[in-house]
């Protein structure tokens, strides 16, 4: 697909995410996430165009709506899930871009790194958004305190969900509610990659989120859809997450928006989960992001 701005394409950059707008029939619009440079620092970029089928696919009349702030020079941390609410608003997810200066950004309200963030399809910001009426907070802040969102979906009434990478340990699911602090970095079920504590061990402090479920060790979750079709009906209600690291999808039963059990489906799948859809048939689509990554369409034996 031609006709796209330039994109960071280093470490954990790229193109991110891609959402479809909900009048496409009418509007042809596609929307999508990527890191961006500029003047040697960077972050997550969101824009959109009108989608042009055919032997050459191209976007066009292409508009940036939204930009991530502070930009960083890390190459890591860019988040970047694009889910549209059934208001027809864009939820973007964030990462804190890793490099401590980025980490401590997450808990501040003067940017959007580490957060879950909400504008309308055209980039302007809705004026429920919770912060909207804070003095010196970034008005499309959704929620707060997160570490790197690479999986996000909407439950069967309309309410988002987001699973985020944690450090070593600490993989966190969380129904980000608005204007609520999920924690990051100040408490944690992971610790440093070195085998350090992050914030004293602390896991929990008054005024602070818990995650409705956890993992450690970690999955590296990445990719996230609620299985809703009538091809697997012992899935329904279930929401499938892709695993990069176990190479697998987790299936999570919900009861009461609490996480009942888990289940390890398609282990054998060969690869890094980056993502999983349910078609409108009820199949379940899997990406893998291997070097020769497939995209693989899963039905129900015979």
């Amino acid at each position: 697909v031609t006709g796209l701005p330039a994109i960071y394409a280093q470490g954990q950059g790229g193109l991110l995410g891609v959402a479809i707008d909900p009048d496409y029939a009418k509007n042809g619009l596609v929307y999508w996430s990527y890191a961006e440079e500029t003047d040697g620092v960077n972050g997550t970029a969101v824009a959109r165009g009108k989608l042009a089928l055919g032997a050459a696919p191209k976007v066009d009349d292409v508009q940036v709506i939204w930009r991530q702030t502070p930009k960083m020079a890390s190459a890591l941390h860019f988040g970047g899930r694009l889910v549209f609410g059934r208001d027809g608003k864009l939820f973007i997810t964030t990462g804190e871009r890793s490099i401590p200066a980025g980490r401590v950004q997450a808990q501040n309200l003067d940017g959007t790194l580490g957060k879950v963030v909400r504008i309308n399809a055209d980039g302007s910001i809705p004026s429920d958004n919770p912060f909207v009426n804070t003095a010196g907070a970034k008005p499309d802040i959704w929620s707060l305190g997160h570490r790197n969102i690479q999986s996000a979906t909407l439950d069967a009434q309309g309410r988002l969900w987001t699973v985020e990478h944690g450090a070593r340990g600490g993989d966190e699911l969380n129904r980000p509610e608005p204007g609520k602090n999920y924690g990051w970095p100040l408490i944690t079920y992971g610790e440093e990659y070195s085998g350090k504590p992050i914030s004293e061990g602390a896991t929990q402090k008054a005024g602070l989120e818990q995650p409705v479920y956890y993992w450690d060790p970690v999955i590296a979750p990445s990719g996230m859809a609620l299985y809703n079709g009538a091809l697997f009906p012992a899935l329904k209600g279930s929401l499938l997450i892709g695993s990069m690291r176990e190479q697998h999808v987790a299936r999570l039963v919900l009861k009461d928006d609490k996480v009942v059990g888990e289940e390890r489906l398609f282990a054998d799948i060969g690869g890094r989960v980056r993502d999983v859809s349910v078609g409108p048939d009820g199949a379940i689509y899997v990406l893998t992001d291997e070097e020769d990554g497939k995209l693989i369409r899963i039905t129900p034996k015979g």
